[in-house]
């Protein structure tokens, strides 16, 4: 059982002011006039108020001696993690050219009244592909290939299955090129033929080819009704999607499918006819992060000493994705400086540097005087004089991120042709970094165990600390 932490001193406002009452009756006894309206009192109660305030902090003492004693045990706090999300970027008007989004666009909520905008940003490059249709392919459930491109071009009513449809029909549509991560509208002028399903829970699912199988694409508005009425169908493409050959044409191929028909609900009983289709590019979905990508910040010029530490102005730094990147500055230019855990296997070259990501300090190797007086250095140190800067750390995560189905509606970097953003469904994974109560709870195992496993109480430990 861990002790309580002291404290120095347990007084507070009141118990001070009652206390200096009592010290007037004894040395003042003509002082009788001991309400709240009189000038002495208030004397006191401004003397106990001061007294109060350095109380406080003198009880602070204990908190920083264990940030000391856990720092001395190589105990550091768990950072932030930064919450995830995907987002949808919508173009104002289809674009004949491809839209790319550089990783690093940032997005956000919008700011209220007493809160702050919570910053996202895309971790990966996003490229925007037009798209259009270039063939139309038909599939029965059990049955030959049918290209029906021919005559869509000439107005003829094309039936997108068999005429008394059957699970697994299918009606193919061929892209120019693959369109990964791709929001697809289809638009199709179907007429009202393909009765006895409900139209707002047809037994129709989307799908695109991935190189291996058939993966179900997310959709959007359906205004089509199952295909029996003119309309729009919104179709979310996921990242594998790829070019294949089918019907003898090379394509990125999407599909509409027959599914069997949700329990208590009608099946077609005739096939669904399209006279007019047309495909293109609305949008695109990347992945974000509760983070801000900082460039180029500056954190001071070596001493030429072993042991320095810079700090950055924005904490904390977060290393669950990219990882900072350190470079200081040489007579061969910038020269790159790796982020390693300990610099217990550093040798006297290497040039490593360690990160408190609470903190947001960057620490240089030290050196260590052995038991013979000659001094051990972990690591190169940097040149007196050279410049030393971070050229890119990420900042931010937490649980604020964990942010609400729609709540991403702010295009924070400007992206020609973008018109809006929106996530489809709640950020998650975003985890407050860790509490010094929680450290103390920590320290005692971590001290027990030392990465050694004899019981199976420390492989727990130890697989809980590396997950």
């Amino acid at each position: 059982m861990s002790l309580p932490p002291p404290n120095l001193d347990d007084r507070r406002f009141q118990q001070l002011v009652d206390e200096a009452k009592r010290y007037v009756q004894q040395r003042t006894p003509e002082w009788t006039d001991h309400n709240v309206s009189d000038p002495g009192v208030t004397l006191i109660e401004t003397f106990a108020y001061m007294v109060d305030q350095l109380l406080y902090r003198l009880n602070r003492v204990p908190d920083r001696n264990y940030h000391a004693f856990l720092d001395l045990l190589g105990v550091r706090l768990f950072p932030p993690t930064a919450a995830r999300a995907d987002v949808d970027f919508w173009l104002s008007a289809p674009q004949p050219d491809t839209v790319r989004l550089p990783a690093g666009t940032e997005v956000a909520t919008a700011r209220g009244e007493t809160e702050d905008a919570v910053v996202f940003s895309t971790d990966e490059d996003l490229a925007i592909v037009p798209s259009s249709l270039v063939r139309l392919v038909t599939v029965p459930a059990a049955g030959e290939q049918t290209d029906r491109t021919g005559p869509l071009a000439d107005g003829q009513d094309i039936p997108c299955f068999q005429s008394r449809p059957q699970p697994g029909d299918a009606l193919l549509f061929g892209l120019p090129t693959a369109v990964p991560r791709c929001i697809v509208a289809v638009c199709l002028d179907s007429r009202v033929e393909g009765v006895g399903v409900d139209p707002r829970q047809p037994p129709l699912v989307w799908e695109a080819w991935d190189g291996a199988r058939w993966a179900t694409c997310a959709t959007g508005t359906d205004s089509t009704g199952g295909l029996n009425k003119p309309g729009e169908v919104t179709v979310f493409v996921p990242a594998g999607h790829t070019e294949s050959v089918t019907a003898g044409t090379r394509a990125g191929w999407l599909r509409c499918r027959v599914t069997d028909a949700v329990p208590g609900q009608p099946f077609y009983s005739e096939s669904p006819t399209i006279r007019e289709a047309e495909v293109f590019t609305v949008g695109g979905t990347a992945g974000v992060e509760h983070a801000e990508t900082v460039l180029d910040v500056p954190l001071g010029t070596s001493e030429g000493v072993a042991g320095q530490t810079f700090a950055v102005p924005r904490t904390p730094v977060l290393l669950d994705g990219e990882p900072p990147l350190v470079e200081v500055s040489s007579d061969g230019g910038w020269q790159t400086w790796t982020p390693v855990d300990h610099f217990a296997a550093s040798g006297p070259a290497d040039r490593h540097v360690q990160v408190d990501p609470v903190a947001g300090r960057f620490a240089f190797p030290p050196e260590v005087r052995e038991a013979d007086g000659t001094m051990r250095a972990y690591g190169a140190v940097p040149p007196k004089g050279a410049h030393i800067r971070l050229t890119r750390y990420r900042t931010g995560g937490g649980a604020a991120g964990n942010v609400a189905r729609g709540a991403i509606r702010v295009l924070r970097s400007s992206v020609p042709y973008v018109a809006g953003v929106a996530n489809r469904e709640a950020a998650r994974g975003g985890v407050d970094g860790e509490t010094v109560e929680n450290a103390k709870l920590r320290a005692p195992q971590i001290l027990r165990v030392q990465e050694r496993a004899v019981t199976a109480e420390d492989h727990e430990a130890i697989a809980r600390e590396a997950a």
